[in-house]
């Protein structure tokens, strides 16, 4: 029998709550004995059902309440969590959470006793000890056991600290702490898997203690799963926003650039090259600073081009990255004298979101070296990563990049918050001398990293 279906025995289901209660088999028996049995049976049932309803009453105002005082999602879950250790009179519990590809599971906060314990955002947790000499918690075995056992994504789980189902590395660890039991309730809403709830007791306890914890636990893990999926909502939701704001503001700039400083670049140009035509008449000194005067403004000219369509790319249904990638190319190669290569394979489509920011990527670095590197020569490759996914280099020869703070500019933060939002990997290899080179490597399957580095 599963541990599930013992819960199920001695608890009123949510689906008896459904269709009402079902009388006890033995009421059509004469015999005393086993109507007896079967009142107490059903007495004990209404008042675990009478329990359980209020203890999911306590624990919804407890929810409320926290989300009202800790409006902040780990603040909140530390509470929940303390909350559970409290009134079980357990050791631990510990939220492990899934990655958003649902690929690999990690410890996200635990409260230990009367401390809460967070990771380091970013970081691989390492439950070393705290001092005492005790053996470390084994949390990348806890991760992987809760990650591959299948029942435990669909029900409550309970072990001892002996449990044969447990890695060898938690059941050392559980004999050390002399746990007692370990419950693993998973966090879901709906068809969506978020995580678990882990609560390990070094107490032992009765049978109608052990039932009250186990309730007490799903019932709090019921109310973390929706804050959390809440939480997650809100934040894309933010993002979201932010995202149309920094594209809005960009769409602006571009319109500003395009309308005022572009526009008026022409129109200078114009009237100098009707001066010029006139230079004939002008002393060679007024000429030629007439020809200076128009270089600039040809120049700037193009420059403010360079610059809206920097922030504004044009890649969308009707021109793959390929052509965008060719007609960036020969747009900088009109306004330069360096050399540009340009080696791209036969790509897929991506998607017009992901295609937008890569060819915005490749822009803002074929800007770079044509405007910074002093470089002789500028190469941009693009190819097919395992037939779904895209590396993408633009490299030149020049002076490279200095390594002070001050070096790094609105452009290179730009490509790296554009990569984050795809998911991307950015690297940036660069040396005095030698050259600089900006790889951009884009895989679907993979999970979203971001490297910066200097050679």
């Amino acid at each position: 029998m599963s541990p599930t279906e013992r819960l199920d025995q001695d608890r009123v289901t949510e689906t008896t709550c459904e269709y009402g209660f079902h009388p006890p088999s033995e009421v059509g028996s004469h015999d005393p004995e086993v109507l007896r049995t079967a009142l107490i049976r059903e007495s004990i049932e209404r008042r675990r059902a009478e329990c359980s309803a209020s203890m999911q009453t306590e624990v919804v105002k407890l929810a409320l309440d926290l989300l009202v005082r800790e409006p902040d999602i780990e603040g909140f879950f530390g509470g929940l969590a303390r909350t559970v250790v409290e009134e079980s009179e357990s050791d631990t519990c510990a939220v492990w959470l899934l990655d958003e590809s649902n690929q690999q599971c990690e410890l996200w906060l635990a409260y230990v006793k009367d401390r809460l314990f967070t990771p380091p955002k970013g970081a691989v947790p390492k439950c070393a000890d705290d001092g005492s000499g005790k053996m470390a918690f084994p949390c990348e075995s806890m991760a992987m056991h809760l990650f591959e056992y299948a029942p435990g994504w669909l029900e409550t789980t309970e072990y001892s600290s002996s449990d044969a189902r447990f890695p060898d590395a938690i059941r050392a660890f559980a004999t050390e702490m002399d746990w007692q039991s370990t419950v693993a309730t998973p966090l879901r809403l709906g068809e969506r898997m978020l995580g678990w709830m882990t609560v390990c007791s070094d107490r032992p306890s009765d049978p109608e203690s052990h039932w009250g914890r186990v309730v007490l636990i799903e019932a709090i893990a019921r109310q973390a799963a929706l804050a959390l999926h809440h939480s997650r909502l809100v934040e894309n939701n933010r993002v979201e926003e932010r995202r149309k704001a920094i594209l809005e503001e960009r769409n602006r700039l571009a319109r500003d650039i395009h309308d005022n400083l572009a526009q008026g670049f022409a129109a200078i140009l114009m009237q100098l090259q009707s001066a010029q035509r006139e230079a004939c008449r002008l002393s060679p000194a007024v000429a030629t600073s007439i020809t200076n005067a128009v270089d600039l403004a040809r120049t700037h000219l193009t420059e403010a081009r360079r610059s809206v369509g920097a922030l504004r790319p044009n890649v969308g249904s009707a021109e793959d990255m390929a052509t965008a990638l060719k007609r960036l190319t020969e747009l900088n190669r009109r306004t330069t004298t360096v050399p540009i290569d340009l080696v791209v394979d036969e790509l897929p489509r991506f998607g017009d979101g992901v295609e937008r920011e890569i060819v915005a990527i490749a822009q803002e670095a074929l800007t770079n070296a044509v405007r910074h590197s002093r470089a002789g020569k500028i190469t941009i490759r693009a190819s097919t990563v395992q037939s779904v996914g895209l590396r993408l280099s633009v490299a030149d020869d020049g002076r490279g990049i200095a390594r002070e703070p001050s070096g790094i500019g609105f452009g290179m933060t730009s490509m790296q918050e554009r990569a984050e939002r795809i998911g991307a990997s950015l690297t940036i290899v660069t040396a005095p001398r030698n050259g600089t080179e900006v790889v951009l490597a884009w895989d679907p399957t993979s999970l979203p990293t971001q490297v910066h580095g200097y050679a």
